[in-house]
């Protein structure tokens, strides 16, 4: 006589999936003034989903200190940044839910 566990299990497999990430969001803020590259940045990361990113170029030296100072409000990362002459680049992942 069979018990339970000589039986062959009936589970149907279970496949983790990674979740798809979005390619990357540029944000063209070249030419705009303080505090405007900023609040464009905040807007942009009100609609993203979380783990999305956003490649933000701007040209306001200001940017340097205001984009840092919101991600760290904002609970968002820089991934990366640059200076590259005036040209400012930022990479910055919104954070997960």
């Amino acid at each position: 006589m069979k018990t339970g566990s000589d039986r062959p299990s009936r589970r149907k497999p279970v496949f983790m999936t990674m979740p798809t990430l979005a390619s990357p969001t540029p944000l063209d803020l070249r030419g705009l003034k303080c505090p405007l590259p900023a609040l464009r940045v905040r807007k942009a990361l009100g609609t993203a989903r979380p783990g999305d990113l956003l490649v933000v170029t701007c040209t306001d030296p200001m940017a340097a200190i205001d984009i840092p100072s919101l991600m760290r409000e904002a609970g968002a990362s820089i991934e990366h940044s640059a200076a590259e002459g005036e040209l400012l680049v930022f990479h910055i992942r919104k954070a997960a839910a």
